[in-house]
């Protein structure tokens, strides 16, 4: 069995072939989570989930590149929908997990990539994403939900806000590092923090300053969690029109490779690390 902790069947990329492909997952004893990025995707996600007595759920929640800023043009590809937010409207989403279905928080962080160019703008266009966290975060700890973090070109703020947030211990939360991409140094950081850390499809490509192969060697195998991130993020050889849950199995055959262990065995436990975290 694979759980694929990071998926977007939600989004319009599947709208035409959805339910094949989730029966086909669910035929090869694949589990899925999609990921909500606005209330929208969240929204369908929840809507999806709850079609399937198991082996399908969601998570909810507003994407940093959701919230319009009125700060930069952010290009969204159209498989994410044009659903851009002026405010988090907590109770808006705190309804939309009332269902047993949703198992987290996410995909919610820091994302610095699209930014404004004069110095002003930028340092307000990063305190209008740290809000946005905030009161996500806020949200996670009422419901005691995980939170799946999103963060790209901007993992130091994230660690501070992080550190800052949960000094005291009572108050932290779980999660896990969707998708990771960053240093050694950082990885341990989130660990340090207790945090799951997710590979996907990114593994197999060649980011400056960053060894995919060295951060999956450090990450203890119980802090291991398999994700797609599909559509995006095909992996090698998969031949398949657009990425979707079927391709974890690639993911876990690169950790095999790293991590010298079996295909069975990074299964067994990738799984029972998302059961854990999710309350599967």
């Amino acid at each position: 069995m694979l759980i694929d902790t990071h998926a977007h069947l939600n989004f319009a990329a599947f709208d035409k072939d959805r339910k094949e492909i989730i029966e086909k997952c669910l035929r090869n004893d694949i589990w899925i989570i999609n990921i909500g990025t606005n209330y929208e995707t969240s929204k369908k996600a929840v809507e999806i989930a709850q079609k399937y007595e198991k082996g399908v759920y969601a998570s909810i929640g507003l994407h940093p590149i959701n919230l319009d800023t009125s700060l930069v043009k952010i290009k969204v590809d159209e498989q994410e929908g044009e659903y851009f937010e002026k405010r988090f409207d907590y109770e808006k989403y705190k309804n939309l997990a009332n269902s047993k279905k949703v198992v987290a928080i996410g995909e919610i962080g820091f994302d610095y990539y699209w930014k404004p160019k004069t110095t002003k703008k930028k340092e307000l266009f990063k305190q209008k994403q740290k809000e946005l966290f905030l009161k996500e975060l806020e949200l996670a700890q009422e419901l005691n939900l995980p939170v799946i973090f999103h963060c790209r070109v901007a993992h130091q703020d994230l660690i501070e806000v992080l550190k800052s947030k949960f000094q005291n211990p009572n108050s932290k939360v779980r999660g896990m590092m969707h998708g990771f991409v960053g240093t050694t140094e950082q990885l341990k950081e989130y660990l340090d923090m207790d945090f799951y850390i997710g590979f996907n499809g990114i593994i197999f490509k060649k980011i400056e300053g960053v060894d995919f192969e060295e951060n999956i060697k450090i990450t203890p195998l119980d802090r291991i969690l398999i994700e797609t991130d599909c559509p995006y993020l095909t992996p090698p050889n998969f031949l398949e029109e657009r990425n979707n849950p079927l391709g974890v199995k690639y993911i876990v055959e690169k950790i095999v490779k790293i991590k010298n262990v079996s295909f069975d065995k990074i299964a067994e436990i990738t799984t029972e690390n998302a059961k854990t975290l999710f309350k599967l």
